[in-house]
């Protein structure tokens, strides 16, 4: 859930700075990078801290090899799109690369649900919200790179 309050609440505080005159901001596109970024620093910051990291390389399926380095270049990724977000002239293909990226690790979320597994010590999402909040999460990257 911390990933789409991240990307609600950044969104919204973008867009009210833009509202009070950062024309930077002005416009609920470049809302949108800010929160879809804020979001990708929070997942991505996770790949590299205890143990959230533990969980997810937990989470990357058994027939996968090499899971911590999997995590690390996923977070990596996901770090390095966060900053192309906030670039006007890489925010598009920033935000096509992330969407391509959380379809790709789709199947580790399923996986997780599957096996009943924790992150955080928490269990991971059930499949069913977990599928609503990747659909919602890839068309805010879609929006951002089809947008305006």
């Amino acid at each position: 859930m911390a990933p789409l309050i991240a990307l609600v609440v950044g969104t919204a505080l973008a867009r009210l700075a833009g509202l009070a005159g950062i024309t930077a901001l002005d416009g609920w596109h470049p809302a949108l990078r800010v929160g879809l970024a804020l979001m990708f620093v929070l997942t991505g910051v996770a790949h590299f801290v205890g143990q959230r990291r533990a969980g997810l390389i937990a989470m990357v399926p058994p027939a996968l090899p090499r899971p911590a380095l999997l995590v690390t270049l996923t977070g990596v990724l996901e770090l390095v799109g966060a900053v192309g977000l906030l670039v006007p002239a890489t925010a598009r293909l920033a935000a096509a690369g992330l969407g391509l990226l959380m379809l790709a690790m789709f199947p580790a979320n399923v996986s997780a649900a599957r096996r009943g597994l924790t992150l955080g010590g928490k269990p991971v999402t059930p499949l069913g919200p977990r599928t609503a909040l990747q659909i919602a999460f890839v068309a805010t990257a879609a929006v951002i790179s089809f947008g305006p």
